[in-house]
């Protein structure tokens, strides 16, 4: 699924080709998104202009004047700019139509989701309680320690959890926890204030460095030119289970943790 540099990767490629442009058509092809596309989504964009493209979390906005288009990649989505010719494919579903071109959103497994937002302001339910920015003023260690003094769950799991901060998914909790020396399977409540400072910045530096390597590229996913990322060519841990660790060579282990692949390095990782 894509996660925050991917989004941000897509956000960075389409915000100076969408903005002070007029929308002059909204296709959709196939509906059947994760929530079905609404058809009063055309009648609230066309012959609208688009204001900005911004991030949260997950989610991107493509505001205009009466509102924001939200739109959420799913598990293998992808915005393109594209040809206003150029022919779409079986999994092509939506194009929002421009006079220079279109910005096509192609998703095979349909997990993706676009929702008009009416009015300023970020009131989506899917938006109403998501936690603070990692890349923001409003991210640090203490917060996420004072987030997490109630809670037995794993370290890792509480760094997934959007209400705690947003964005962080599989790939980059396991990326940034091994940067910050800690064992996922830690109880988060366990934690302590330096550690979780060390944490937050190992966060911010591995989003960072996968925002610059254009995100990773597992399946599906490509930014808004239809070029890969290459950040997992820089994995310490992540899938890469049975390999030698590239810091100490103890091999890389696997677990389980909240039903989701976990990779860690058990000697550079032992708190």
């Amino acid at each position: 699924m894509p996660e925050l540099p991917e989004v941000e990767t897509t956000r960075r490629g389409i915000q100076p080709l969408l903005a002070g442009r007029v929308v002059t058509g909204f296709r959709v092809r196939n509906p059947r998104l994760r929530i079905p596309v609404s058809p009063d989504i055309a009648g609230a964009i066309v012959g609208q202009c688009v204001r900005d493209v911004r991030r949260r979390a997950k989610y991107l906005l493509i505001d205009f004047d009466a509102g924001s288009l939200l739109v959420h990649l799913g598990m293998s989505g992808s915005l393109r700019w594209m040809d206003a010719q150029a022919a779409a494919g079986a999994h092509d579903h939506i194009d929002l139509v421009f006079d220079a071109g279109v910005l096509r959103y192609r998703d095979p497994r349909r997990f993706g989701l676009f929702a008009w937002q009416p009015g300023p302001g970020e009131a989506h339910p899917l938006l109403a309680r998501l936690g603070p920015e990692p890349l923001s003023e409003g991210f640090d260690g203490a917060a996420l320690y004072r987030a997490t003094r109630t809670t037995r769950v794993s370290v890792k799991q509480a760094l997934m959890d959007g209400q705690r901060v947003v964005g962080v998914g599989n790939i980059y909790a396991s990326e940034s926890l091994f940067r910050a020396r800690i064992n996922p399977l830690t109880p988060a409540c366990d934690i302590g204030a330096q550690r979780y400072r060390r944490l937050a910045d190992a966060v911010r530096e591995t989003l960072a460095a996968a925002i610059d390597a254009g995100g990773s590229s597992l399946r599906d996913f490509v930014g808004g030119d239809g070029q890969p990322g290459y950040f997992q060519q820089q994995y310490f841990v992540y899938a890469r289970a049975g390999e030698p660790c590239r810091v100490c060579a103890t091999m890389v282990r696997k677990a389980i943790v909240g039903q989701r692949a976990t990779f860690w390095c058990p000697r550079c990782q032992r708190g």
